[in-house]
C-alpha cells in the first residue's frame, strides 16, 4: 500500500514507469476482449501500408523502364509537321536518334468488305532505341516491315486479325496502300508512352509511309524523335539537357520529354488511384476507431472492480489513465506490427497476381516511408478514438462507475482531454491533406467523412429520441425492441456507427459508377452523332462532303476546320511556370489541344461574358475560351495566350469566354480562333454525321463501309465503339475501387461484431430475467430480430441519403454531369445492412439464450 502510494506521488517518468508496471501486470491474462480491437487497427494500417506501396512500386516501376517506356532518354514530339533540317541536326548532335509517326487510320480488308480503326505506328531502322518489341513468330523486326515483291511489311496486334479475320500472310488496304500482315506483336516497349489507344496497333516501317498517302498538310500525325544520350546522364543532369533543348530551339514547338517523366498520364492515374484508396484506408481506419473505442469502454465496464481497488488504495485519475493508455498503446502497436507485416508482402503478392495485366513491371519491395505513414496512421487513429472513453475514467469515483452500468451516463472527460482528441484528429487530418495529390478533393473527402460521422452520431440519439416517444405497441415482442433501441447502454450508437460509414461509401461509389454509366450509354450516345471523320483534306472535303449527303440523306452533317497546337505562355507566362487558380486544373497546358477557328458560336455553346467578333473581323487576333477552364486558370477577358501551331507562335487575345456542352460529344473546342489567326495555314477537316433517331447497326456499318472505301485517307471514328470502350474501363475501374473499398465495408463488420460482443454481457443479465419471467426462447429471438432489423434499416436509409448527397456532389459539381437516383442501389444497401445486424445479431442471440440462469443469478 505504502509503496503503491510512493510510487504515485512520485512525479513524470517514475509515476508512468509504475503505470506500466501494472499495465503490463493485467496483459499476462492474455488479449480476450481485443481481438477485435487489433484486426481493425490492422485492417487499416495494412490497406494504407499496402496502397502506398504499391503505388510506390508501380512509380519505381516506370522510373526503372523510363528509357524503355519513353523510347530513349529523351523525346521530342510535334504534331502536323516533321522536324527540320536544323531541328534534327541538333537532335543528331545530342546522341543517337529514332524517328517514329503515329497516327489513326483505317485498315481495310483488300475486297473492301470491312474495315477497322487502328494506331498506326511508323518506325524508322534505329527503333527501338531501347526495350525490346517483339514479334510471335520470332522474326527481326527489320525484316518484317521490309518490302517483297513490290508490297510492304506490316507487324499488327493480334486484335486487329481477330477483328478482321485475318491471318499472318494476309493483306490489307491502308490509306492507297496494299500491306502485307508479316507478324503479330508479342510485346511494344514504348506502348505506354502513347497515351489511351482506340485501336489495335498496326506497326509499318517509315519508309512505306509515303505510299498511303497518309500524312498530307494539317493531318493530326504525330512525329516523335527519341534521343538516346551516350552515356546516359543522371535525372540531374538530364533536366538540364531539357532546359538546355528548348533554349537552343526556342520556336520548334516540340513537346519534350524525359526518362522521368515517361508515361505522365499513368503515373497521375496512379497517383490519384493510390491516393484515393489512401483515402478508403483511412476511412477503414476511422471506422475500425468506433471499434477501438467500443472495445475500450467495455473493457473498463469489466475492470470497473480494479479501478475502484486502485483508487481505493491511493490511486489517483492520472495513474489509472496512465495503466489503461498503455494497454491501450500495446494492444494497437501489435494490431500495427500485423497490419505492417500484411501491407509489406502486398506489393509482392500484387506483383505475382498482376505480371501479366499491367503493361509495366511492378517494382515489389519493402518500402520504409510508406510503411511508416501506416504505422503514424495507426497509432493517430487509436489515439483519437482511445482517449475519449480513457478520459472519462479520470475523474469517476468507483461508486459512479457502478452506477454507468445502469444509467448510461455520458459525462464528458477533462478538456485536457477533450483538447488531446481534437489536436490527434487535427494532426491525422492534415497527414491525409499534406500527403494527398489533389489536396482540394482529399479535403473534401476528409470533411465528408466527418460530416457523416457527426451525423450518425445525431441519427443515433434521434432514433433512440423517436422510440422513447413511441406509443405502447400491444406486441410484446415489438414493445421490447423498441425498448432495447433507447434504454441505457443500447446498442444503437454502436451499431449506426459501425455500418454508416461504410455502407455510405459503398452506395455514393454504386451511384457515381451507376450514374457515369447511365450518362456514357444514354444521355451521350443519344445525343452524340454517330460517326467522327478525321483527317479530311481541304481539297477533298466538298466531295467527302457530297458522299455522306448521297449516302445519308437525313443525316445531320458538321463540318469545321481542325488543328492541333499547345499553350506555350499565358500573359507572358511559360505554361511550364504558369500556376493556375483551381489546383488540379491544368490539364489545359498539358500536351496539345484541338483547335478551330470560325466566324459564328459554335453550337452547344454560349457566350457568358464578352462578345463574338463580327463575321468579317480581320483585327489583332481573337480566341474565345472555355468559361470553366478559364475560371480554373485564373484568366479573364483581355488576357493573351500563345500556342503553338505547325511550328509557328501565335497569340491571340481573349475576346469572349463560352459555356460548352461536352455531354453533347459535338464538335467543340475549348479554343476557338477568329478567322484571320490563320489565314492560309495548311489545315485539314474534322467533320459528323449523326441522325436525329435510332437507325440499326448495320446502316451505320454500311455507311462505313462505303466512306471507307471510297476515301480511303479519311480516319472514320464510330462513336458507339468508343463510348463502349470507354465503359468497359470505366466498369473494369469501378470494380476495383468497389472492391478496394470493401475493406471499410470488412471494417465495419468487424466493428458491428465487436459492438454486439460488447454488449454481450448486459444481453445475458436481460435473456436470464427474463427467461425467469416466463419468456420462451422464440419470443426473445423474435423480439431481439425486430431490434437488429430496425437498426439495420434506419442506417440503411441514413446510408442511401449520405452516399447519395455524396454521389450527386461528384457527378454534378466535380464532373458536370446529371444525376439520378437509383432504386437498385438502395435496395441493395438496405439488403446489405439487414443482412449484416440481424445475422450478427442473432447469431450472438442465441449463444446468449444458451446461457445457464444459476451462475448468471447467483452474481446480480
Amino acid at each position: 500500500m505504502s509503496g503503491f502510494v510512493a510510487g504515485e506521488s512520485a512525479t513524470g517518468q517514475k509515476s508512468f514507469g509504475l503505470a506500466a508496471r501494472f499495465a503490463f501486470r493485467e496483459l499476462r491474462g492474455g488479449l480476450k476482449g481485443f481481438y477485435i480491437f487489433i484486426a481493425c487497427i490492422a485492417l487499416g494500417v495494412a490497406a494504407i501500408a499496402g496502397v502506398t506501396s504499391v503505388s510506390r512500386s508501380l512509380t519505381e516501376g516506370i522510373s526503372r523502364e523510363g528509357q524503355a517506356i519513353l523510347g530513349g532518354d529523351l523525346s521530342f514530339r510535334l504534331i502536323h509537321r516533321e522536324a527540320t533540317p536544323g531541328e534534327q541536326a541538333y537532335l543528331q548532335d545530342l546522341g543517337s536518334v529514332s524517328k517514329v509517326g503515329t497516327m489513326r487510320a483505317m485498315a481495310r480488308l483488300p475486297d473492301g468488305s470491312d474495315q477497322a480503326l487502328v494506331e498506326l505506328k511508323a518506325v524508322d531502322g534505329a527503333y527501338p532505341l531501347y526495350g525490346s518489341l517483339d514479334l510471335t513468330g520470332g522474326q527481326a523486326l527489320a525484316a518484317a516491315l521490309g518490302e517483297q515483291d513490290g508490297v510492304w511489311g506490316a507487324v499488327a496486334d493480334p486484335a486487329l486479325l481477330a477483328r478482321l479475320d485475318l491471318k499472318v500472310g494476309d493483306t490489307i488496304s491502308l490509306g492507297r496502300s496494299t500491306l502485307r500482315l508479316t507478324d503479330t506483336i508479342a510485346a511494344e516497349p514504348d506502348k505506354l508512352a502513347g497515351g489511351m489507344d482506340f485501336g489495335p496497333r498496326l506497326m509499318v516501317s517509315e519508309a512505306a509511309l509515303p505510299a498511303t498517302d497518309l500524312v498530307q498538310p494539317g493531318s493530326l500525325v504525330r512525329w516523335h524523335y527519341r534521343v538516346r544520350l551516350d552515356p546516359a546522364p543522371t535525372l540531374e543532369a538530364l533536366q538540364g539537357v531539357v532546359e538546355e533543348a528548348r533554349s537552343a530551339q526556342p520556336d520548334a514547338g516540340w513537346r519534350v520529354r524525359s526518362r522521368a517523366n515517361a508515361s505522365p498520364g499513368l503515373q497521375r492515374s496512379i497517383d490519384r488511384f493510390a491516393q484515393f484508396l489512401t483515402l478508403v484506408g483511412l476511412t477503414a481506419l476511422v471506422v475500425g476507431g468506433v471499434g477501438v473505442a467500443n472495445a475500450i469502454r467495455a473493457f473498463l465496464e469489466t475492470k470497473r472492480e480494479v479501478i475502484a481497488s486502485f483508487k481505493c488504495m491511493g490511486a489517483t485519475g492520472d495513474f489509472v489513465f496512465r495503466v489503461y493508455l498503455v494497454q491501450m498503446l500495446v494492444l494497437a502497436l501489435i494490431g500495427i506490427a500485423i497490419g505492417l507485416a500484411i501491407g509489406a508482402l502486398i506489393p509482392f503478392a500484387a506483383a505475382a497476381a498482376l505480371a501479366g495485366v499491367l503493361p509495366v513491371k511492378l517494382a515489389a519491395s519493402i518500402y520504409p516511408g510508406e510503411l511508416a505513414l501506416g504505422l503514424v496512421y495507426g497509432v493517430l487513429t487509436a489515439l483519437a478514438f482511445a482517449l475519449w472513453p480513457l478520459g472519462r475514467a479520470h475523474d469517476v469515483p468507483p461508486t459512479a462507475l457502478f452506477r454507468d452500468i445502469v444509467t448510461g451516463g455520458a459525462k464528458l472527460p477533462r478538456k485536457r482531454y477533450l483538447f488531446a482528441t481534437a489536436v490527434t484528429v487535427g494532426v491525422l487530418a492534415s497527414i491525409a491533406m499534406l500527403l494527398a495529390h489533389d489536396t482540394r478533393m482529399a479535403g473534401v473527402y476528409i470533411a465528408a467523412s466527418a460530416g457523416a460521422f457527426v451525423l450518425l452520431v445525431l441519427v443515433a440519439r434521434v432514433i433512440m429520441f423517436v422510440a422513447r416517444r413511441l406509443p405502447t405497441v400491444r406486441s410484446t415482442e415489438l414493445r421490447l425492441a423498441i425498448a432495447n433501441i433507447h434504454r441505457p447502454g443500447a446498442l444503437t450508437p454502436s451499431v449506426v456507427l459501425s455500418l454508416g460509414l461504410g455502407l455510405s461509401l459503398l452506395v455514393a461509389l454504386a451511384l457515381i459508377d451507376g450514374n457515369l454509366r447511365r450518362e456514357l450509354t444514354a444521355t451521350i450516345a443519344d445525343q452524340a452523332p454517330s460517326f467522327f471523320f478525321v483527317d479530311i483534306q481541304s481539297h477533298e472535303r466538298d466531295a467527302f462532303e457530297d458522299r455522306l449527303t448521297a449516302e445519308a440523306p437525313e443525316a445531320r452533317i458538321q463540318s469545321v476546320p481542325m488543328l492541333r497546337g499547345r499553350i506555350v505562355s499565358l500573359n507572358g507566362i511559360a505554361s511550364e511556370d504558369f500556376v493556375p487558380a483551381q489546383e488540379g486544373s491544368d490539364w489545359v497546358l498539358r500536351g496539345d489541344r484541338g483547335i478551330t477557328y470560325d466566324s459564328r458560336l459554335p453550337e452547344n455553346s454560349k457566350v457568358v461574358e464578352g462578345a463574338w467578333w463580327p463575321e468579317d473581323y480581320t483585327g489583332v487576333p481573337l480566341v474565345s475560351f472555355d468559361a470553366e477552364a478559364a475560371t480554373d486558370l485564373g484568366l479573364k477577358i483581355g488576357d493573351t495566350i500563345t500556342v503553338n501551331v505547325l511550328g509557328r507562335e501565335i497569340s491571340a487575345e481573349i475576346a469572349n469566354l463560352r459555356d460548352i456542352e461536352w455531354q453533347s460529344l459535338a464538335i467543340n473546342f475549348v479554343m476557338v480562333f477568329s478567322p484571320n489567326t490563320f489565314a492560309g495555314a495548311p489545315h485539314s477537316h474534322l467533320m459528323t454525321l449523326g441522325w436525329d433517331e435510332d437507325v440499326p447497326a448495320e446502316t451505320e456499318l454500311a455507311l462505313l463501309k462505303t466512306v471507307s472505301n471510297a476515301h480511303p485517307t479519311v480516319t472514320a471514328v464510330r462513336v458507339k465503339d468508343a463510348i463502349t470502350q470507354v465503359n468497359d474501363l470505366v466498369a473494369q475501374l469501378a470494380w476495383a475501387i468497389r472492391g478496394a473499398s470493401s475493406i471499410t465495408l470488412i471494417a465495419s463488420v468487424l466493428v458491428l461484431a465487436g459492438a454486439l460482443a460488447a454488449g454481450h454481457r448486459s444481453r445475458i443479465y436481460d435473456a436470464v430475467i427474463l427467461k425467469t419471467l416466463g419468456a420462451t426462447r422464440t419470443r426473445l429471438i423474435v423480439a431481439y430480430g425486430l431490434e437488429y432489423a430496425i437498426l439495420g434499416l434506419a442506417t440503411a436509409l441514413f446510408a442511401l441519403m449520405a452516399g447519395g448527397v455524396a454521389a450527386w456532389y461528384v457527378i454534378t459539381q466535380i464532373m458536370d454531369g446529371t444525376f439520378v437516383l437509383m432504386p437498385v442501389t438502395a435496395t441493395g444497401a438496405a439488403v446489405i445492412a439487414l443482412v449484416l445486424t440481424v445475422g450478427f445479431g442473432l447469431i450472438g442471440t442465441w449463444r446468449i439464450l444458451g446461457e445457464k440462469p444459476a451462475p448468471v443469478l447467483r452474481n446480480l
